[in-house]
């Protein structure tokens, strides 16, 4: 069901109005309260300006950390609205309650060209549990309501879900329009060759998305971890690799109905333990000696990847090759988002499915060259395997 979005709204609507619009900007801060990562932040502007820029007046609720749903000043969203304001260029107000008289007040004073930040929604009791009184609250605080929070539309909270429910319009953001856009249409209406590749450490959180995407692709490679459990149910050997052993069986049903399909790493990077990384060697795959483990695809594996990877039209992407945050372990990672960036380059639609594959392309500088990089890892998971996320659910029908 398609939904209504920002862009879809007359000015009139947005003229003078206070829009409420919830944003992801949940973001890694180090222990002194710097921002190390701003990617989100960055995602959420084009959003703002465009409210902006016809007079609106947004209102910006997030979430933030895991406080349990109570004040935690280790939580507190004051640094990231330094942070948007250096960004955006336009001053935002931040307003240290969210369901309160002192909030909807900071709401009608906003002047035209200031954005208002919120406390952090999961300061809130009933967020995280979608109170329906918490949620009316929450609309109160605009005259309409703009989710722009993909990395969070797969929950069902009372600022997301909820407050969706209670005040319209209820549209998407250019970003959220953006993400469903991108990854359904990779679901949808693939332009073929579709080749997908999955990595990660288990089979068990990939699973709904390897049974949704077999049907559509064209190839789909598999690395990281979960390969060693595909290598088990062969009968390979896999030293101390990290294997699922009641995936197993799993495993040999998708090899046996996937056909050619299925794609696993021919060879492998392995190593005592992840730290020894100066040992590290290649093995094929039926070859992993009893005392080492997989860490990483093999250099093998990481040229056969690209080059599938630069005949498809549609390529899309979630979960590392191998442990990419310790070389030389994050060689086949690379590998891929270079491959990647090399097919757009050459006109093939390019989706990067959040998590630590968008860290990855985001590490290598090469998040530009994608066509779509997505800010929401488990999101973009659940839309892969194809369930309904609430989030966007409750928005206004198109």
């Amino acid at each position: 069901m398609k939904k209504k979005t920002l862009r879809s709204l007359p000015d009139s609507q947005l003229c003078s109005k206070r829009v409420l619009v919830r944003l992801d900007l949940n973001v890694p801060i180090d222990d002194s309260g710097h921002v190390t990562d701003d990617t989100r932040i960055r995602a959420s502007i084009p959003t703002l300006e465009y409210i902006l820029k016809r007079g609106g007046r947004p209102i910006v609720l997030s979430h933030f950390g895991r406080p349990k749903g109570k004040p935690d000043p280790r939580y507190t969203l004051q640094p990231v609205a330094d942070v948007l304001e250096s960004l955006c260029g336009h001053r935002v107000v931040f307003c240290e309650t969210t369901d309160t008289d002192e909030a909807i007040k900071a709401t009608h004073e906003l002047p035209h060209g200031e954005i208002l930040l919120l406390e952090n929604t999961r300061f809130l009791v009933g967020e995280e549990s979608n109170d329906e009184g918490l949620a009316r609250t929450l609309a109160e605080l605009g005259d309409l309501f703009v989710n722009d929070a993909f990395g969070a539309a797969h929950r069902a909270h009372a600022s997301t879900a909820g407050v969706a429910r209670q005040l319209h319009p209820a549209v998407a953001g250019l970003l959220m329009e953006r993400e469903l856009d991108y990854l359904g249409g990779a679901l949808a209406d693939p332009k073929h060759p579709f080749v997908a590749i999955l990595g990660g450490s288990k089979i068990s959180g990939k699973i709904d998305v390897i049974r949704a995407l077999l049907p559509k692709v064209d190839a789909l490679l598999i690395g990281g971890a979960m390969a060693c459990t595909f290598y088990k149910a062969m009968g390979y050997e896999v030293g101390n690799s990290l294997v699922e052993p009641d995936r197993i069986d799993l495993a040999r049903e998708l090899i046996d109905t996937s056909g050619t399909r299925l794609i696993l790493p021919h060879d492998a990077m392995v190593a005592r333990n992840m730290d020894d990384g100066s040992n590290a060697h290649t093995v094929k795959r039926d070859a992993i000696p009893a005392d080492e483990a997989m860490f990483d695809i093999g250099p093998g594996t990481a040229q056969s990847y690209a080059r599938a990877i630069a005949s498809a039209k549609t390529v899309l992407w979630n979960g590392p090759m191998g442990v990419f945050e310790k070389p030389p372990f994050d060689a086949g990672t690379l590998a891929v988002a270079r491959a990647m960036a090399d097919s757009t380059d050459h006109g093939a639609i390019t989706i990067v499915g959040g998590g630590d594959s968008a860290a990855a392309v985001t590490g290598a500088r090469l998040a530009a060259r994608m066509s779509h990089v997505s800010t929401g890892g488990g999101a973009s998971l659940e839309f892969l395997e194809g369930k309904e996320l609430p989030g966007v659910a409750a928005l206004d029908d198109a």
